[in-house]
């Protein structure tokens, strides 16, 4: 597998873990009295970007070895 189509499917992945782990640990639920004029009454209060990215690296870093290990060991040819 080139380093191309390595670095492509961990983008891939990448993404689609970071869409699972973003609602974790989410509390909504403002009251009317804390909600500023433009503000949506149902944005987080604490989103901890950082590390729900961090989680989302390590994982997707796990799946994407676990990906490679099967794609170059010969378990399952994805070239058939």
């Amino acid at each position: 597998m080139s380093w191309v189509t390595s670095a492509a499917v961990f983008v891939i992945i990448w993404w689609l873990v970071l869409f699972m782990v973003l609602p974790w640990g989410v509390a909504g639920g403002l009251d009317a009295a804390d909600v500023a004029k433009g503000q949506d009454a149902g944005a987080p209060r604490k989103p901890r970007l950082w590390l729900k990215l961090a989680i989302t690296t390590l994982v997707a870093a796990v799946l994407f070895g676990l990906f490679y290990w099967v794609a170059e060991s010969g378990l399952v040819s994805f070239r058939d």
